[in-house]
């Protein structure tokens, strides 16, 4: 009764120890990403209409977006930063962008040396510690 659990554990570990190998070696071979998974931001600038509900939709406050007035009474987009270091990549700013101009991509290697450079302003194209600068 006992060393019931204990034989069928060792008869799974058993079929699986000459198997294939399913490891991944990471930094050698990139991984095959499926096409909805959650990576670095793509952000259209053209797109964009300054409408904030990206900023608000954002559970951890990450998205900080600033704008003006232009001529013909329209806004026009002054400043576009995210805090990557506390977003969660929900993907709630990208699914409530009215004009799609919030994507994601596949890009997930977004390590850093500093926090500072966890702040990514898309305007400037500022942000030391990413690939897409």
């Amino acid at each position: 009764m006992y060393g019931k659990g204990l034989l069928k554990g060792l008869s799974i570990t058993m079929k699986n120890l000459f198997g294939k190998a399913i490891t991944q070696q990471y930094p050698e071979v990139k991984p095959n990403l499926p096409p909805r998974s959650h990576g670095f931001f793509n952000f259209s600038m053209d797109k964009c209409i300054a409408c904030g509900l990206c900023a608000k939709a954002c559970p951890n406050e990450v998205i900080e977006l600033n704008s003006e007035k232009g001529e013909d009474k329209k806004k026009i987009l002054t400043e576009f930063k995210m805090e990557l270091g506390y977003c969660l990549f929900c993907g709630l700013c990208i699914e409530v962008c009215p004009t799609d101009a919030l994507n994601s991509s596949t890009d997930f290697e977004l390590s850093c040396f500093t926090r500072d450079a966890t702040v990514y302003d898309f305007l400037n194209k500022s942000g030391e510690g990413h690939s897409k600068v």
